[in-house]
């Protein structure tokens, strides 16, 4: 059964902060559009207070998140406990991506205290509804360990190659929705 909480209690941010992995979903205005769920792993998601998350977002082969949310801001983060009691909780809000060089950045990237490879952005929302569900039909699962790819994938494209390959890969959404590095990129 599900319930609905106030916020994100200490005790639900001490559940998401030990899952090695986690959902976003986000989705365009138009209905012929593309919805968008991604999975993420690493060290980069943070509960930043009781009504708001963000999470480092490294360079990808797209940047689906980030056009949805330039263009309406929904977002969904989804938990599941993988070991121990069955757990999901789900996260809802309005996000937004923010850009290295801006001020928002200088203030927010202090609180990931992680040097992960690749980081494009960081995606925050303010969350609104915060629920739990039972995830009795999750399977019990063991975590055996990060992987190592995104950061020899880093190393080897150098920053100006990553720089290249984000205005490549990274302005626009499948449906051809701009990206907030769009605008970055329309300045340079």
């Amino acid at each position: 059964m599900a319930k609905v909480h106030d916020e994100i209690t200490p005790y639900l941010r001490e559940l998401v902060e030990q899952q090695h992995i986690f959902f976003v979903a986000t989705a365009p205005l138009s209905g012929e559009g593309h919805i968008n769920l991604s999975p993420k792993g690493l060290d980069c998601f943070r509960v930043l207070s009781p009504h708001k998350v963000g999470y480092l977002d490294l360079t990808g082969s797209g940047n689906e998140t980030s056009a949805h949310l330039l263009e309406n801001g929904r977002i969904t983060f989804m938990f599941c406990t993988f070991d121990g009691p069955p757990n999901i909780i789900r996260f809802y809000g309005k996000g937004r991506a923010v850009i290295p060089g801006t001020s928002e950045w200088d203030e927010l990237i202090p609180h990931f205290g992680t040097s992960l490879p690749a980081i494009r952005q960081i995606i925050v929302a303010d969350i609104d509804r915060v629920q739990t569900s039972c995830g009795h039909g999750v399977p019990l699962m063991e975590f055996v360990a990060e992987r190592d790819l995104i950061q020899r994938w880093a190393d080897t494209k150098g920053e100006d190659g990553l720089e290249t390959y984000r205005r490549a890969k990274n302005t626009q959404s499948i449906d051809q929705l701009p990206t907030p590095l769009f605008a970055q990129q329309e300045n340079v």
